[in-house]
């Protein structure tokens, strides 16, 4: 019995993550992942007790997808390329999927996923600022406070990634551009 409800719950978190990628947050809709996910609207709160809780697990589910592809890109490589590969990786997945990226970054959604915007914005400064610190140890970047660094990075990062995500807008020069603002506010080489 719970492997079965495991199964569905798993099938409506899937069937969610492709609505929110279709149609962001105002898709989302508890008839609609129910519609998607091949169950009745009903079935839907054996899962989640509202929209909301939903939108928080959904919210979570994509985003701790995120930072772990920002997590291996920035694995290898010298200490400042796996800096840049933090902001190349984060920039490059969202215009990928724009519509997901701006549910994610900045569409008005319920107030619990606002707060859980907050921590996954630390979580991206912290690999920002794990990366930064290493190259600071090794004299590769100048001092500074890598924490303070990383989330001016995200923040920045994130708001020059919003425009483009809502209007279509990005070229292709968007994450080469995103990588130099990187390096100039690291003091490293542009």
């Amino acid at each position: 019995m719970q492997a079965r409800m495991d199964a569905q719950r798993a099938s409506v978190l899937n069937a969610a993550i492709e609505l929110l990628a279709e149609q962001g947050y105002a898709g989302c809709s508890m008839a609609a992942v129910a519609a998607k996910a091949g169950i009745a609207t009903g079935s839907m709160y054996q899962h989640f007790e509202n929209k909301a809780e939903l939108a928080v697990e959904l919210f979570r589910t994509v985003c701790a997808r995120e930072v772990a592809a920002v997590v291996e890109a920035s694995q290898e490589g010298e200490l400042v390329d796996r800096v840049v590969a933090v902001i190349e990786t984060f920039a490059g997945r969202a215009l990928k999927a724009p519509r997901l990226a701006y549910a994610l970054l900045a569409e008005p959604v319920d107030p619990a996923v606002d707060e859980e915007r907050l921590i996954f914005r630390r979580a991206f400064r912290d690999v920002f600022a794990e990366r930064i610190a290493e190259a600071v140890d090794q004299g590769v970047l100048p001092p500074q406070d890598p924490h303070l660094t990383a989330a001016a990075l995200v923040g920045a990062g994130a708001e020059a990634l919003v425009g483009p995500l809502v209007d279509g807008a990005a070229s292709p020069g968007t994450v080469p551009a995103l990588v130099q603002f990187t390096l100039r506010a690291l003091g490293g080489s542009a």
